[in-house]
């Protein structure tokens, strides 16, 4: 059951993935969450690094969709300007949204990863539908009601995996 908590990779922050060594992978698109992966939680919109790199992934041909928990306003506020596709409301960890993201691609499993920042949401949701999962450390310190919660218990579930030397995550800050 705990297997299913452990990404596939893990990395200090979103700019630490490579289109080039996405590419020699195969991957062709990313799924990605929004707060705390790719902004803090309470950041409009995007940093100047972060649109660099989202058109380094656009030039690369990678695709990216937003796959969010958050309301409408606040994902369609951030992604639209950037010309992003979004799903909101995601319900993630449930298989839904990671299913439209794929189809809404067309691309397989298998050449898409997803990317986020938290165990109880995004690493256990790609996981429990197939996909490559990347950790990353999230940007900020602070963080919303319901996500102070899944903190607690992610606490716990990354410390069972250090003390099994699985994962490092807590270093990469």
């Amino acid at each position: 059951m705990l297997k299913n908590f452990l990404p596939s990779q893990h990395v200090k922050n979103i700019f630490d993935i490579k289109p080039e060594d996405l590419k020699k992978q195969g991957i062709k698109g990313i799924i990605t969450d929004l707060d705390n992966t790719l902004v803090e939680w309470d950041r409009p919109s995007a940093t100047p690094e972060l649109i660099k790199w989202f058109d380094k992934m656009r030039e690369h041909g990678i695709l990216v969709t937003i796959v969010s928990n958050n309301i409408e306003r606040r994902v369609k506020s951030f992604a639209d300007p950037l010309q992003i596709p979004f799903i909101y409301q995601a319900r993630k960890p449930m298989g839904r949204a990671f299913r439209k993201a794929l189809r809404d691609m067309g691309l397989k499993k298998s050449e898409v990863v997803v990317i986020g920042d938290q165990l109880l949401t995004d690493v256990i949701g790609g996981n429990l539908n197939g996909f490559h999962t990347i950790l990353v450390v999230p940007v900020a310190q602070t963080d919303g009601f319901i996500t102070k919660f899944n903190r607690k218990i992610e606490r716990r579930i990354l410390n069972w995996f250090k003390r099994k030397g699985m994962l490092d995550w807590e270093d990469k800050k």
